[in-house]
C-alpha cells in the first residue's frame, strides 16, 4: 500500500519546517534564514540552517539537508512511512494508503502489532505483580539487585511458565491468534498447534525510537537454555535497526554526552542500576551500520564494551570496520575490553560505577584499535599493513579523517607525510577521479543556474511557457531541466515539495545540493536571471542547428528555409 503523493505534498506544505526543528534544536534567527549548531555532528559554532522560505534544512559541517520528512527520519531514526505516520500524527491527520505495484508492508496489520506488542508488555507486568510465582520472581529481581524504579523505567515483566498464558489472555479470537504469530509473541508447530515463545523468562520489552514495543527478550530464571530468547524478525522488527534501551537513553537525556554500547539487555538494565544509564545493546548480533549511525548521532562519545577474550577483539575490530565508513572529525569512538569471564553485567557489581566508569576512560580510540590490530596481523611486513591499512581508510568519505589516518600510517612506516602515502596506495588518483567527476557536473553553467533558481524557487516556473527548443538541445543535465519545467508549470509548489517529488530519484543528491548552492543571484533579480538562463539555452540550441545546417551538403527547401531564419535568428543577438 503506498502512500498518496498529493498527501505527501499536503503534509509538508502545513508542517512549518522552523516550528518541527525548533521542537528539538533551538534556533536563533540570522537574517532571513535561522540557525543553530547541528544536531547530526559535534560543533562548537553554528553551521546548521533553516530557511522558512525553501522549507528546507541545510548544514555546511557535515552536509545534512533535506525537508520536514528528511529531518524526522534523520533525527529520530525513522524509517520513511513511520516519518510520514510521525508528521500526519502532529497535525492531527490520518495517513491514506492506496494500492501500487510495488509491495508494501501492511499498514493495518503493523497497527495491530503494535497494539498487540503494547498489550503483550502490559500482560507480562501484570503477571509479575499479581501471579502466584510473583515471590520466586521477585527473589530472582533482588539477587541481581533491580530496584522497582528500574524495573517500571525498563517495563520488565514476566511470562508465566505454561504452554498458553499469553494465548488464552490475548488469543481468543482466531485474528488475534494470527497477529500474535506474525509478531512472534506465538509459535505453531507441525501439527498445528499453537503456543507461547516465552515461558518461565524475566521479560524485557524492545521498543523502538518512538517508543512502541516492537519486540521482546526473555531471560530465563533458572539454568534452562536457551538462556536469553529474542523475538524473531517481524514486520515491525528488524533487530539490526534497533538499540535496546535507546529510547529509555534519550527519555531520561536530551543530549547525552556518552553512550555505551554492550551485548545484552540485562547488562543495559544492571548498568542503569548503577546510575551508568547512557548504556544500549545490539541485542546479540554483530553491531550494524544502521545502529552506529544512531548511536554516532545520539551522543558525543561511543564506547563500544566487550569482552576481552578472542572472540571479543575480532567483535570490536568487525564493529571497527563497520563504523569507519561512517565517521567524520569530531566524532569520538571509543573500546574498551574487560576482564575474561566478565560481563558489564557482573564487572559493575564487582568494582561499582566509579571504578567502571575508569575503566571506560581508560578505553582505547578507534585510531589505536586500527593500528594495533594491523600490527598485531602483520608484525613488520609493511608492504602488507599498508595493503590493508589502504583497504580499510580508503572506505571513509570524510576526507579530513582520511588524512589524520594517513599521517598516523605514515609515522608508523616511517615515511615523510600522508601525501607519500597517498601517492604509494594511489588514494591520489582515485581523490582526482572525484574531482574530475565533480567538475563535469557544469558548476556556473547557466544550465546549472536553471537548474538551481527552479529548485530554489520552483514559482519561477509557474504557467511558463513552453521552451520546445530545450527537447533538441545536446547539452549533458538538460532533461532534468525540462522535467523540472514540466513538474513547476502545472502546480505551484514550495523547495520541499519538489524534492520531495524525487526522494527516489537518482537525481535527488544533485538537486538537494542546488537546493543550497550560492548562486549569487540577488532576490530582486531572481525573475529576470533566470530568464537570462533559458534566453541563453534556447540561443545555444540555434547555434547548434546552425552548425549543423551549415555542414551539411545536400539541404532540403526546408532545411534552406530553417537555416535563413537561424541566421536571422543569430545577427538578432548581436
Amino acid at each position: 500500500m503506498a502512500i498518496p503523493r498529493d498527501f505527501i505534498n499536503e503534509l509538508i506544505a502545513r508542517t512549518d519546517i522552523v516550528d518541527l526543528i525548533e521542537r528539538k534544536v533551538p534556533l536563533k534567527k540570522a537574517g532571513k534564514n535561522y540557525a543553530a549548531c547541528c544536531p547530526f555532528h559535534s560543533e562548537k559554532s553554528p553551521s546548521f540552517t533553516v530557511s522558512r522560505d525553501k522549507q528546507f534544512y541545510h548544514c555546511f559541517g557535515c552536509g545534512a539537508h533535506g525537508n520536514a520528512i528528511d529531518f524526522v527520519m534523520e533525527y529520530d531514526r525513522l524509517d520513511f512511512p513511520d516519518a510520514i505516520e510521525d508528521l500526519a500524527g502532529q497535525l492531527g491527520l490520518e495517513v491514506p494508503h492506496e494500492r501500487g505495484n510495488g509491495q508494501r508492508r501492511d499498514e493495518g496489520l503493523s497497527r495491530d502489532l503494535y497494539q498487540l506488542m503494547e498489550a503483550s508488555a502490559a500482560f507480562f507486568q501484570q503477571q509479575l505483580r499479581n501471579h502466584s510465582a510473583q515471590q520466586q520472581v521477585n527473589a530472582y529481581i533482588e539477587k541481581r539487585g533491580l530496584s522497582q524504579e528500574i524495573v517500571e523505567q525498563f517495563g520488565i515483566g514476566y511470562a508465566p511458565d505454561g504452554w498458553d498464558n499469553l494465548l488464552k489472555a490475548l488469543g481468543q479470537q482466531a485474528d488475534a491468534q494470527e497477529k500474535l504469530l506474525a509478531g512472534g509473541m506465538l509459535i505453531a508447530n507441525d501439527q498445528g498447534r499453537r503456543y507461547d515463545r516465552f515461558r518461565d523468562r524475566l521479560m524485557f520489552p524492545i521498543r523502538d525510537r518512538r517508543g512502541r514495543v516492537v519486540a521482546f527478550g526473555g531471560r530465563v530464571l533458572g539454568d534452562g537454555t536457551p538462556k536469553y530468547l529474542n523475538s524473531p524478525e517481524t514486520p515491525i522488527f528488524h533487530k539490526g535497526h534497533e538499540l535496546y534501551g535507546l529510547y529509555e537513553l534519550r527519555q531520561r537525556h536530551r543530549d547525552p554526552q556518552r553512550v555505551m554500547i554492550v551485548e545484552g539487555y540485562m547488562d543495559v538494565v544492571a548498568l542503569a542500576q548503577f546510575g551508568i544509564d547512557y548504556a544500549v545493546a545490539s541485542l546479540g548480533t554483530s553491531t550494524t551500520s544502521e545502529q552506529f549511525q544512531m548511536l554516532l548521532r545520539s551522543a558525543k562519545e561511543v564506547v563500544c564494551c566487550y569482552d576481552g577474550d578472542n572472540a571479543g577483539k575480532e567483535a570490536a575490530w568487525r564493529a571497527m570496520e563497520t563504523a569507519l565508513p561512517l565517521m567524520k572529525p569530531g566524532d569520538n569512538v571509543r573500546f574498551m575490553f574487560l576482564a575474561q569471564g566478565e560481563d558489564p553485567d557482573s564487572m559493575v557489581r564487582k568494582i561499582g560505577k566509579d571504578q567502571f566508569e575508569q575503566l571506560i576512560e581508560q578505553g582505547i580510540s578507534i585510531d589505536e584499535l586500527l593500528f594495533n590490530g594491523l600490527t598485531a596481523q602483520h608484525g613488520t611486513d609493511k608492504a602488507s599493513l599498508a595493503k590493508h591499512a589502504s583497504s580499510l581508510i580508503e572506505k571513509i568519505q570524510d576526507e579530513v579523517l582520511q588524512n589524520m589516518l594517513l599521517e598516523q600510517l605514515a609515522t608508523r612506516l616511517r615515511m615523510d607525510n600522508a601525501e607519500q602515502m597517498k601517492r604509494m596506495l594511489g588514494l591520489n588518483n582515485k581523490a582526482k577521479q572525484r574531482l574530475t567527476q565533480q567538475s563535469l557536473k557544469g558548476r556556473g553553467t547557466p544550465l546549472r543556474l536553471a537548474i538551481a533558481l527552479l529548485v530554489q524557487q520552483p514559482a519561477l516556473g509557474y504557467q511558463l511557457p513552453l521552451q520546445p527548443a530545450l527537447q533538441y538541445l545536446k547539452m549533458t543535465g538538460v532533461e532534468l531541466l525540462i522535467e523540472l519545467l514540466d513538474l513547476t508549470r502545472a502546480q505551484q509548489m514550495s523547495s520541499a515539495q519538489l524534492l520531495e517529488h524525487y526522494r527516489e530519484s537518482e537525481q535527488l543528491s544533485t538537486l538537494k545540493k542546488l537546493a543550497q548552492w550560492e548562486h549569487q543571484v540577488a532576490d530582486d533579480h531572481l525573475q529576470q536571471g533566470f530568464k537570462e538562463a533559458l534566453v541563453w539555452l534556447n540561443n545555444q540550441y540555434i547555434e547548434q542547428r546552425y552548425q549543423a545546417l551549415s555542414m551539411k551538403q545536400d539541404l532540403t527547401r526546408e532545411e534552406k528555409v530553417q537555416l535563413q531564419k537561424l541566421i536571422s535568428a543569430m545577427k538578432a543577438q548581436h
